[in-house]
């Protein structure tokens, strides 16, 4: 049966999800952005079929709704659900990082035709915008879904119908339980790469050479730091329980290490260390490199057998060297976007150029 599906917020995320709701059923997708020029790039690239700056008049058309937004407005989104005058039942859910902040704005919603399901699809890309969305952006990554507690599971089975053209892997969990996760793995790591980047720029004032060194490594573990700032202080600001509590296990953390150094115990810092390293391998198959990479390049491949062999053979073929190779999308197999370095700028640009004839997507770090 075809429905509505309302998208509000055509950014990364949302963008994708409307691509790939339209490709994968006959769902009529209405867009809604404060930006014209991102709902003209919709209207006009086919990504939705209905453009409109009015939320409210929107709403009351669709069957769905995904909030897209940032986590502020989404939730300011859901407090005007209470305000709408619904005369049929819709679904709606949301695409934040942050689950606590939004079930709670969503548990006060008084209205009997609306269903709240949490949801937070777990991938991204180094890239952000309409422009930047594709339809397979979600293919084995983990989506998860934190339901009202009044919600039926048939409302939920209704939802991941909706998404099944993701190839999603969908996880229900505790917005309390999302949440702490979520801090652990993301959002507190994008905090302490803020703060490692300002101590080498601070150190900067006394070695003028740091930022020529500041490859390879350090590069590779503060690269998260280089995210929207805006967005992840609005996750931050809505996480800030979760963070500061992180961060004193931090302090403690950084403390004790701080000890075992000052003691000089040879023996018990192989053993930190060696810890760090057994864990650190276990969570997947990947291991990292230690080529500093000065020339990258990233390339989108899809998920599918041998993606990663022809982007090198294309490149063996013009007697181009890569100089490290970084899966920066994991899920299951090969899938996301590849990382290659180079050594020097010219087999960057060539690269580029080669790949882009061979019809591949390609971006040039600056």
């Amino acid at each position: 049966m075809k429905q509505t599906v309302l998208v509000a917020g055509l950014g990364l995320i949302g963008g994708s999800l409307a691509i790939n709701i339209k490709q994968n059923t006959q769902h009529h997708i209405i867009g809604f952005d404060v930006s014209k020029n991102t709902l003209d790039y919709s209207i006009m690239n086919g990504i939705i079929d209905e453009a409109t700056t009015d939320f409210d008049s929107a709403i009351q058309k669709a069957d769905f709704c995904i909030l897209a937004a940032p986590v502020s407005k989404t939730v300011e989104l859901i407090e005007k659900l209470s305000t709408i005058d619904f005369h049929k039942p819709i679904i709606v859910s949301d695409v934040s990082s942050v689950k606590s902040a939004i079930m709670d704005a969503a548990s006060v919603v008084n209205s009997e035709h609306v269903t709240f399901i949490g949801g937070h699809p777990m991938a991204g890309s180094h890239k952000k915008g309409i422009q930047a969305a594709k339809g397979h952006l979600f293919e084995n990554a983990i989506y998860i879904l934190t339901p009202v507690d009044a919600c039926s599971d048939a409302k939920v089975e209704a939802l991941k119908d909706l998404l099944k053209g993701t190839k999603c892997k969908f996880l229900q969990l505790e917005p309390k339980e999302h949440d702490e996760m979520t801090s652990v793995i993301s959002h507190f790591p994008h905090l302490i790469a803020s703060s490692l980047v300002h101590q080498a720029k601070n150190w900067q004032n006394t070695h003028a050479y740091i930022p020529k060194l500041a490859a390879g490594g350090f590069r590779d573990i503060t690269r998260i730091a280089s995210s929207n700032p805006a967005m992840w202080q609005d996750i931050f600001f809505h996480n800030r329980e979760g963070m500061g509590s992180l961060l004193e296990d931090w302090i403690k953390e950084m403390s004790a290490l701080k000890s075992l150094l000052e003691t000089g115990d040879k023996v018990s810092m192989y053993h930190y260390l060696e810890q760090a390293k057994e864990y650190r391998d276990g969570l997947d198959g990947q291991k990292k490199g230690a080529i500093p990479s000065f020339y990258d390049m990233y390339v989108d491949i899809f998920d599918q057998p041998g993606a990663l062999l022809k982007v090198v053979e294309i490149l063996a073929k013009e007697e181009i060297s890569i100089n490290n190779i970084e899966i920066l999308e994991i899920r299951e197999g090969i899938t996301g976007v590849l990382r290659l370095s180079f050594q020097n700028k010219n087999d960057q640009s060539r690269s580029n150029q080669v790949l882009k004839q061979h019809g591949y997507e390609t971006m040039i770090e600056d």
